[in-house]
């Protein structure tokens, strides 16, 4: 591509606008990406016999591995090349979605969903990093916005894309799709985006790196299992040890770096500090939620797929207008105020929501899924401003990765908690008396097991005790993150200084490469608040 860089000015090319729009298909892939699989588990409950521990990891594969590869894999596009590491998460991403479609047992679909976590780890912090060697100061603004709006788009479509997909494909298209769009991705990095780098960063640390990626997918695995095992099994305790074990190990070894890949000095900042926390337990219950409610709409409620994806839009839409809605607010009253509002509206939803019974129609749901997005939004985005707003500017590349990490790591610790208190509580009151010991182990995975089992054997009972069962662990979970919202309220009140944005006083000199780092960790930043993963 003929745009280049000399010195630090950036040479304007028409086809930038092209290359960005390519940009902007790669976040809008990996948006509706997050959401997209929700409204498919339920499906391949049915078609692959998919337990409800194995639907957890279908989901959480993708995100542990995000959130162990997301440091290191932007600094190997600081040092090997932006634009090459760019196409090569493209291309992971690209086969990890083929594999996924083509595979007709769950245990391969979960591989095929870790290889596409590996692309995007490098997909999500390069696109951003590409944008400075493009746009000029005048226009970067205006890219980045793009580029974030994007990834935000793509949430409230993942679902509906996806419940099309399913009414009219098989189960295997929700992965399907997001070929054409890394394929177009990639031949427009390769024609269109110039290649930059920054030798100078921290070399990637592979034993840091080990200690994330297995101290988080044993953590998951152990929190996954407890419900079938039981939290005093020896072997979870073990793994629980030996997770507690890697992570501090992790700690130590990176406060002893003198560049660390994870700079966990930052969390000596309390503002900081306390809005990540704030962030990370709102997207840990937004991402308990998102695996919960699918089930309930199509297993219990009846509803198709694409019925499914329309159902969930009034938490999606909640979410984004509040997420839009918040800056003004936040200017005028304060991150302590809006974060905290934005927890008690969350936790009133979800109170609200636990309160759910069999006989409900969705427009109870459609009520307290409003309100639980608007209190996503008003949360979670002013909260990710303020924790990066509370940092140096010379550290704000770093103060992004580390937030972004801490909130993959809370979006997987919900699922596997609030799922295995859902796939616990739904056992525990499921009645499969009577049963054959294989149908009763088939009813007993989930919700959409024992529905078929019900068909099967023109059970009604079965199936009335299913719903029953799988209302009762919802609802819990519901109560379980309405409280824990509710408390992080009260300590965001207490605890949280309540700054106002302020117009920044010490811009660096025009044309530097960092004068608009700070603005596109936060854009990135809030454009994942949004996303919710």
């Amino acid at each position: 591509m003929a745009t280049t860089t000399q010195g630090n000015a950036v040479q304007h090319d028409p086809r930038r606008w092209w290359a960005l729009g390519a940009l902007v298909a790669s976040m809008l892939v990996l948006g509706f990406d997050m959401t997209i699989l929700n409204v498919a588990l339920p499906t391949m409950a049915r078609d692959l016999g998919a337990s409800t521990g194995e639907q957890q990891w279908t989901a959480d594969a993708y995100v542990v591995v995000f959130a162990a590869l997301m440091l290191p894999a932007g600094l190997l596009g600081d040092r090997f090349g932006r634009r090459r590491m760019l196409i090569t998460g493209l291309g992971i991403f690209l086969a990890g979605s083929l594999f996924g479609a083509l595979v007709d047992d769950v245990t391969l679909v979960i591989a095929a969903r870790a290889v596409m976590g590996v692309g995007g780890a490098l997909v999500m912090p390069l696109a951003m990093a590409v944008l400075p060697s493009l746009f000029g100061a005048d226009e970067r603004a205006k890219a980045v916005g793009a580029v974030s709006a994007a990834s935000a788009l793509g949430l409230p479509l993942g679902p509906i894309v996806g419940g099309w997909l399913l009414d009219h494909f098989w189960w295997g298209s929700v992965f399907l799709v997001n070929v054409p769009m890394a394929a177009l991705g990639i031949a427009a990095c390769v024609f269109l985006l110039p290649e930059t780098s920054d030798p100078a960063s921290p070399k990637v640390d592979a034993v840091s790196t080990a200690y994330t990626a297995a101290g988080l997918s044993i953590l998951i695995y152990a929190i996954i299992e407890a419900p079938q095992r039981g939290w005093g099994d020896p072997l979870l305790l073990a793994l629980f040890a030996v997770s507690a074990i890697l992570i501090t190990l992790l700690v130590l070894r990176e406060r002893r770096s003198v560049r660390p890949m994870l700079d966990l000095s930052l969390l000596a900042q309390r503002a900081f500090l306390l809005n990540t926390l704030a962030a990370t337990l709102v997207l840990f219950v937004l991402s308990g939620l998102m695996f919960v409610l699918p089930q309930y709409l199509q297993a219990v409620l009846g509803y198709d797929a694409f019925g499914t994806g329309v159902r969930m839009l009034p938490m999606m839409g909640g979410l984004l207008i509040a997420s839009r809605g918040a800056p003004p607010l936040l200017a005028k009253f304060g991150a302590r105020a809006v974060i905290s509002g934005g927890l008690v509206a969350l936790a009133f939803a979800a109170i609200l929501g636990s309160r759910t019974s069999v006989g409900d129609g969705y427009g109870f749901t459609a009520l307290w899924l409003s309100i639980a997005g608007l209190g996503f939004g008003f949360a979670v985005v002013p909260a990710m401003t303020a924790a990066l707003g509370a940092l140096p500017r010379d550290r704000a590349g770093s103060g992004s990765g580390l937030l972004m990490t801490v909130r993959q790591v809370g979006s997987a610790t919900g699922i596997a908690l609030l799922g295995s208190l859902l796939a616990s509580a739904y056992g525990h009151r499921l009645d499969t008396s009577g049963l054959p010991g294989a149908a009763a182990d088939s009813a007993s995975d989930s919700v959409v097991g024992a529905h078929l089992v019900a068909a099967q054997l023109g059970d009604r009972a079965l199936a009335a005790s299913a719903d029953a069962a799988y209302v009762h662990g919802m609802s819990l979970v519901l109560l379980v993150s309405g409280i824990a919202a509710l408390v992080t309220a009260l300590l965001a009140a207490a605890l949280l200084p309540n700054a106002k944005p302020a117009e920044p006083t010490d811009r660096p000199a025009p044309g530097k490469d960092t004068d608009m780092a700070p603005a596109a960790a936060n854009a990135n930043t809030a454009a994942d608040a949004d996303a919710g993963q």
